[in-house]
């Protein structure tokens, strides 16, 4: 095993793998200016994280610095591309082709960060054998039969709440290995099937409690 496979099979602690995507996007946009090189303080200032955070984060991709120069931008944003696994296509499919589902298979920047949904399903028969955004609609029932086809390994729940579970469940015997819900149920999933809950919801409430907690302290 190289140095770059044991640095991609160590389990990062959650809050880095989040303030990655951050890093990412900052020298993305520093390359597309032109910018050859930038230190751990310049992001620092740019993102509102510790400099010497930044150093430890970006210590787990084996990706140094140099001293009173930093780091050359290109080579820290293809790292970072792919050590996140943004530059390895995955395929998904998704259960559920309504406002939510359907924005989702159009949205253009998923598959630049190498997510490809190659599937929608429902039952609403007014949209199965149709295309949402170029991608093909099918039945729930062909879940299975569709995934091994098109060889898609996340499964993304964007159905009613009171569905979320049955759907959780039908993906996993359907062969689905990870999982994202973007329900506000916690699903229940067997060991070893990897989940990511995203709820637009509990990001709602979050923001109306310190709306409302400012108001309050403004009067």
């Amino acid at each position: 095993m190289d140095r770059k496979e044991m640095t991609q099979r160590i389990i990062l602690p959650e809050p880095t793998l989040r303030r990655l995507p951050w890093y990412l996007s900052y020298v993305s946009m520093l390359r597309w200016n032109g910018v050859e090189y930038v230190s751990s303080t310049q992001i620092s200032k740019e993102l509102s994280v510790d400099a010497s955070q930044i150093a430890k984060d970006l210590s787990f991709l084996n990706i140094k610095g140099k001293t009173r120069i930093g780091y050359e931008v290109a080579s820290l944003e293809r790292g970072l591309q792919d050590f996140l696994g943004f530059l390895k296509k995955h395929n998904a499919v998704i259960v559920g082709t309504g406002s939510l589902g359907a924005a989702l298979m159009a949205d253009s920047g998923l598959h630049n960060y190498g997510l490809n949904i190659v599937a929608g399903f429902d039952i609403n028969p007014t949209v199965i054998g149709t295309t949402i955004s170029g991608v093909p609609v099918f039945h729930v029932d062909r879940l299975e039969e569709m995934r091994v086809r098109l060889k898609a390994e996340i499964g993304i729940v964007t159905v009613p709440v009171e569905n979320a579970q049955a759907v959780a469940d039908y993906m996993v015997a359907a062969g689905i290995k990870a999982i994202w819900n973007f329900t506000p149920f916690r699903l229940k999933v067997p060991e070893g099937i990897v989940t990511q809950n995203t709820s637009i919801y509990a990001h709602l409430a979050v923001m109306y409690n310190r709306l409302g907690s400012q108001m309050t302290v403004k009067k």
